[in-house]
Order: structure tokens, then C-alpha cells, then sequence
């Protein structure tokens, strides 16, 4: 639930605005009527969004604005008296937006929609910085309930240390981490974790790869996979590319039968927790005919689905973000490790097909380009990683206050779809001075 403060003399205006917010039961309100009240309520409460008047009885709603700007507030000042120079000044001053009296309620609800999204931006922002060093060095599962679900999951499947385990994601998920991770928590954890991609190999070489070799006049004897990690845990990769002449060979192993190196008749029976993972549905391999059905019934005892990053909750790709910029530190001295506002904006809005994968090279990248800065920015970013950003959390640099009202103009029309009345009034300006204004900044290709 977001909270509002409201700082406005005319009581009736300010109740109705708080009536309105509190209609929908997803914001907490609160109301001050004088400047000094405001200020005073702001500090207490730390409110999300400042719905703020320009003339107060005490002081203007820009002194207001200036006593609590050190707090980064998310401000919509509102007056009865606008004019493009003075929403250009407000914007200037740090508002988020400005809008004038009479107030359409249906305006007001998408500036305050906005708003809350760049306050809830700029709160995942602190929580990372207060995530740091947290858990750089495992798995990074996230605060959510889906997340702490699978982190439950893996816990259960670590205290049970050789029930076969099958870790589904797509590619770049981090299956092999959480593998890992199931290796690291159970009694195995001092002994080897082996890992084998069962798609990068062919049959014979993967054969190979996993059985071992026997050996003989020519040929030296050489242990497979499976041998290696004697006593500790083999993370089969892709499981649905192990060709199905190894299938019947790997299904022996998973019932405690031993198996032949390769070119050998004797029989290695080895001590080992087999985890898999497949970025392909296994029944659907199966109902296909390209996996066997028992096989699968043995590797899927306890299944572990890993959701892609777009899938993941806001709170757990910040989480996810700075524990892989805490990994990456060590080996980019002077590299920074926060991101701004803007730059964590476009972070949280890219799909991230690659995953994991591609948000560790991503970062990494860019914490190499803003090598001696403060934090990463979105010009650090790949450019389809840039064009994510929604383009309304604004960072600080130098621009004259035509720049910033052509921005603020802009960014108007593309709110209301470039329906020239709806900007206008939402400006507070007649729809000829709009259109002036569009034809000064060559914003015309568009509008309407």
C-alpha cells in the first residue's frame, strides 16, 4: 500500500482528493493545510507521493518543496494559477509533475499512478544499496513467495542426499547454480560437484565424458564423470540431448547398478547424487518419443522450476542485480557498484532473455564503462537494454529551461496518446499556445 500527503489550504479540495485516493483501498493519506504542517508531516511520515498547492498561507509550496528536497520526495505541485513558465520552474525544483486547478480526477490518477512508480523505484534502489555483499558468494533466490518457496525447495532436496533431483529452467536461468547450491547444503558438500552439458558433446565423446574409458595397449584408462565425482554430486546439464543409446546406461546408474567404461567389462558402481536439468519440458521429450518414460519418472522426483528473470517479482531482480555486481567487483577495481535511478529503471523493465546470463554480462559491461564513476547510468547500458526504460525517472544533468520544458511537454503528449486537448488542459495552457509550443520544439510528427 503506497502512502500520500496532501498540502493544501482549501480543506475541501484536499478532502476530496484524499476521498478519492482512499476510494480504491490501495493508498493511506494524509492531509496538512499550511506549509510549516506539511513540512512537519512530510519529515514524520515519509510519504511516497507529496500532492503539493503552490500558495499556501504560510509560505509557497516551492519553499515547502526546497525544506524537503534533501529527501529525494516524489512531488505533483497543484495550483489554481498556473502557466507553462512556472510548471517549467516547478519541474526545475525537482516535481515530478504539475497540474492546475480545477483538477481532472482522471489526470490526477495517472500522474499519481507515475509518481508511485518512481517513489517504489527509488525504494528498490536504497534496498539494493542495503543489499550489498548479502549473498554474492551462493545463490541469490529473492524476498518473494515464489522465491522462498524454491529456496524451501532446495533445502528439502539438500537434507535428502540421494534422491535424484530435476532443476528446470530456460537457458541461463541459473539451474547449475542452484545444483550447486543443493551440492553445498547437503553431507556431500566437502566431496567433488562435477558438471556435464549432455548437449555439447556427441554420443560417442559424451559417452566417453561420463563412463570413462577402460584403456588398453594404445588407449590410456581414463575415469569418466561419474568416477570423479565418487561420493559427491554430477550435475547432468540438457538433460533432454543425452542421445538414447546413453539413456538405458544412465537409468542403471539411477537404480544402483554399475556401469562399463568404454572398451571395459568390469563394473563401477559409484557413490553419486545425479541432479539434471532440462530447459525443455521432459514429458513433453517424452510423449514425443525422444525421451524414455522411466527415466524421466526416476530424475523427476522432486522437479524445481526456475521462472525466467521477466518472470520474477521487482524485489528479486534487485536483489538478483546486486548480488552479481558484488560478484563482479573484485575483478573491476574502481568499478561501481550502484546504478542510478534511470539506469535501474531500464534494468527492471528489459525482458532479459538470456537471464541470469545475460544480466551478468550486461552488468558487467557496464560497470567496466563507468569505471571511476559513482554508479552505473543508462548511457552505460547496452541500447536495447536502454530502450526498456519507461522514460519518467529523470537523473540529474545540466539543461537550459527551454530543454526541460520541450521534455516536459513531450513527455505530455506521449501520456495522453499526443491528443493535443487532453495536454493542453492537463498543462494548463490553451490548446493554440500547445500548438505554438509543438511547432517551436518541432514535436508536430505525432500530435493531434
Amino acid at each position: 500500500m503506497s502512502s500520500i500527503l496532501i498540502i493544501d489550504d482549501e480543506v475541501a479540495i484536499a478532502t476530496a482528493f484524499a476521498m478519492f485516493f482512499r476510494h480504491d483501498g490501495k493508498h493511506q493519506v494524509a492531509e496538512a493545510h499550511s506549509g510549516r504542517e506539511g513540512i512537519e508531516a512530510f519529515r514524520r511520515l515519509k510519504p511516497d507521493l507529496v500532492l503539493l498547492d503552490v500558495r499556501l498561507p504560510d509560505m509557497t509550496g516551492f519553499d515547502v518543496l526546497e525544506a524537503i528536497r534533501e529527501d529525494h520526495p516524489v512531488v505533483i505541485m497543484v495550483t489554481a494559477f498556473g502557466d507553462v513558465p512556472m510548471a517549467v520552474d516547478a519541474l526545475h525544483r525537482g516535481a515530478e509533475n504539475f497540474l492546475t486547478k480545477p483538477v481532472d480526477l482522471s489526470h490526477l490518477s495517472a500522474a499519481a499512478e507515475r509518481a508511485l512508480e518512481k517513489a517504489q523505484l527509488r525504494r528498490l534502489n536504497r534496498w539494493l544499496g542495503a543489499k550489498r555483499g548479502g549473498e554474492a558468494a551462493g545463490v541469490t533466490y529473492g524476498s518473494s513467495a515464489m522465491m522462498r518457496e524454491l529456496q524451501a525447495q532446495v533445502a528439502l532436496l539438500a537434507g535428502s542426499d540421494r534422491t535424484t533431483a530435476l532443476v528446470l529452467g530456460e537457458s541461463g536461468s541459473g539451474k547449475g547454480r542452484v545444483a550447486e547450491a543443493i551440492h553445498r547444503q547437503s553431507p556431500r558438500a566437502d566431496k567433488p560437484f562435477v558438471e556435464v552439458n549432455c548437449a555439447s558433446l556427441r554420443p560417442e565423446s559424451l559417452d566417453q565424458e561420463l563412463f570413462g574409458v577402460e584403456g588398453g595397449p594404445e588407449v590410456r584408462r581414463a575415469p569418466g564423470a561419474f568416477e570423479v565425482a565418487d561420493g559427491g554430486t554430477i550435475f547432468l546439464d540438457e538433460i533432454a540431448d543425452l542421445d538414447p543409446t546413453l539413456q538405458p546406461k544412465l537409468l542403471r546408474v539411477l537404480e544402483g547398478k554399475g556401469f562399463r567404461r568404454v572398451g571395459g567389462s568390469a563394473e563401477v558402481t559409484p557413490n553419486v547424487r545425479v541432479i539434471a536439468g532440462s530447459s525443455r519440458d521432459l514429458g513433453d521429450e517424452v510423449t514425443a518419443g525422444r525421451f524414455r518414460e522411466d527415466l524421466y519418472y526416476r530424475l523427476a522426483v522432486m522437479p524445481i522450476k526456475l521462472p525466467p528473470l521477466r518472470a520474477r517479482a521487482r524485489e528479486d531482480l534487485v536483489e538478483l542485480v546486486a548480488s552479481v555486481q558484488d560478484g563482479l567487483a573484485p575483478s573491476l577495481p574502481g568499478a561501481p557498484t550502484a546504478v542510478t535511478d534511470a539506469a535501474l529503471d531500464a534494468i527492471l523493465r528489459y525482458p532479459w532473455p538470456g537471464n541470469v546470463r545475460e544480466l551478468r554480462n550486461v552488468l558487467e559491461r557496464a560497470m567496466l564503462v563507468a569505471r571511476g564513476l559513482p554508479a552505473v547510468d543508462v548511457a552505460h547500458l547496452p541500447r536495447e537494454v536502454q530502450g526498456a526504460s519507461g522514460g519518467n525517472v529523470a537523473h540529474h544533468e545540466p539543461r537550459s529551461l527551454a530543454d526541460v520544458e520541450r521534455a516536459h511537454i513531450d513527455r505530455t503528449l506521449r501520456a495522453h496518446a499526443h491528443n493535443r486537448t487532453h495536454a493542453a488542459r492537463e498543462l494548463g495552457i490553451s490548446r493554440a499556445t500547445l500548438i505554438k509550443k509543438i511547432r517551436e520544439y518541432d514535436l508536430a510528427e505525432k500530435s493531434r
